[in-house]
């Protein structure tokens, strides 16, 4: 039950926020912006329904990158002062001497910011896969697939962002989680790479960020699904063409690494659980 009330209370909390209420006002500019561009497409001169699919289908991939940024760095900045910003401010203090765990606290405040990371996602991406249909006609191949690994990605990197603020002060520990953030993609273009050329090395280097950082891991199975068959057959054909690509998967994730992210999330949520009962008032 404490739990619960946590997480309604952080939903609360947050959305009094200006943060979110800019956030929101942004995205749908965003999401009108892009789809009168997409509308654009096909008025251009000479150009063929086919090419018109591909051009739509690679400016999707796109904006869902720029959606996932805007995800992660969301998610980093609501999630670095969560815990930090109650203790600096004594509200944890006050909290925590009544009949109420850390542990709960800690959980509340997760479920609570998972809830919101995963209603932006949803609603975002609903309403930006609508405006790319009416105006060019066209739709990935599994678009709810993608906007769930999107949501994951930022998921993922709120839980590494509320580990760190049981720790640190929230700048700190919300310039280390981008920090970590851009070093996971870099790593998953490393792997690409190492991947194309046959290097064990780079792609030791590469999996191993995706293991430490699963973000990108998640980014390139959103990919995959917003990508058509035409295009992924003749995408592959080209062979060392795609080379270091970070806007390209030539296949889904693989299920013991779906079972490593979720393995992932309950590590660190582990971990900060156990930060946060050691850490003085």
């Amino acid at each position: 039950m404490h739990v619960l009330t946590m997480a309604r209370l952080t939903i609360l909390e947050a959305s009094r926020r200006k943060l979110l209420l800019a956030l929101a006002l942004l995205t749908l500019v965003v999401i009108v912006l892009t789809s009168w561009g997409f509308s654009r497409l096909p008025t251009m001169n000479g150009v063929t329904p086919a090419e018109v699919r591909v051009a739509a289908s690679q400016l999707t991939i796109l904006v869902a990158f720029m959606f996932s940024g805007v995800l992660a760095l969301g998610a980093t900045l609501v999630a670095a002062p969560s815990i930090a910003s109650d203790i600096e401010s004594g509200i944890a203090l006050a909290i925590l001497p009544r009949p109420i765990r850390r542990s709960e606290v800690l959980i509340g405040k997760w479920l609570g910011l998972a809830v919101l990371i995963a209603l932006y996602a949803a609603l975002s991406g609903v309403l930006e896969m609508v405006g790319i249909w009416w105006a060019t006609a066209y739709l990935p191949p599994s678009p709810a697939v993608a906007i769930t690994f999107v949501g994951a990605e930022g998921i993922v990197l709120m839980t590494l962002a509320l580990l760190l603020s049981t720790r640190l002060a929230p700048m700190t520990g919300g310039v280390i989680a981008l920090v970590l953030f851009f070093v996971g993609w870099i790593g998953g273009i490393a792997l690409t790479i190492g991947q194309t050329f046959q290097n064990s090395t780079i792609i030791n280097i590469g999996v191993g960020s995706r293991l430490l950082i699963p973000t990108d891991g998640l980014w390139h199975g959103a990919i995959f699904y917003l990508e058509p068959s035409d295009f992924l057959a003749a995408a592959q054909a080209a062979g060392r063409v795609r080379a270091g690509n970070p806007f390209f998967a030539d296949s889904p994730l693989p299920l013991p690494y779906l079972v490593w992210i979720a393995a992932w999330i309950l590590i660190v949520l582990v971990l900060a659980n156990w930060s946060f009962a050691r850490r003085d008032l």
